[in-house]
C-alpha cells in the first residue's frame, strides 16, 4: 500500500515537473497574409492603396520621413522560462517614393534575426562618482560635495 502510495506521489511529481517544461510558442506582430502582402506592386499602389490593403504599419522609418512602412510578424518558441528563440518572421519593408507611390517592396525572412548579447548587469559609464548625501546635500552647502572621478582624472 504504501508503495503504491509512493509510486502514484512521484508520478504526480513527474507530470508536474514536466508540465513546467512544456513549449511555449507566440506569435507578435502582424498577421501574414501572403496574398495580400504579393498584391503590393512598385509603380502600381500607394500610400493609401497599401494602407487599405495591408492596414497601419508595425512601425514606419524615423530616418526618412515616414516613407518607409515596415510590417513584422515574428513567431517565437521557447521552454519554460528559457529566452524565446525565433522559429520564423517575416518582416516587409514598403518604401514609398516623394509622391507617395511605392518604389520597392522587400521582404526578409529569420535570417536578418540577430542575437545581442547583453554586457554585464551594469552599464559602464563615464562621470562623477558622488556618495547619497553628495547628491542630496551637494547643492546646498559648497564644497561638501566628492570629488569627480572621469576618465581625464582618474583619481578625483
Amino acid at each position: 500500500m504504501a508503495a503504491s502510495i509512493k509510486r502514484g506521489a512521484i508520478a504526480a511529481l513527474s507530470l508536474v515537473a514536466l508540465a513546467g517544461c512544456a513549449q511555449v510558442r507566440d506569435h507578435k506582430g502582424y498577421i501574414v497574409d501572403t496574398t495580400l502582402i504579393n498584391t503590393v506592386q512598385p509603380g502600381v499602389d500607394n500610400k493609401d492603396s497599401v494602407n487599405k490593403t495591408l492596414g497601419r504599419p508595425t512601425f514606419d522609418s524615423a530616418w526618412d520621413g515616414s516613407n518607409t512602412w515596415y510590417y513584422l510578424a515574428r513567431d517565437t518558441r521557447s521552454l519554460a522560462f528559457s529566452t524565446p528563440k525565433p522559429v520564423t518572421q517575416t518582416l516587409l519593408a514598403v518604401r514609398f517614393a516623394a509622391n507617395g507611390d511605392v518604389a520597392s517592396v522587400q521582404r526578409t525572412g529569420v535570417e536578418t534575426v540577430r542575437d545581442i548579447q547583453v554586457y554585464g548587469r551594469k552599464t559602464p559609464v563615464l562621470g562623477s562618482h558622488r556618495s547619497f548625501f553628495s547628491e542630496l546635500f551637494g547643492n546646498i552647502a559648497p564644497g561638501t560635495t566628492d570629488k569627480a572621478t572621469t576618465a581625464d582624472n582618474p583619481g578625483g
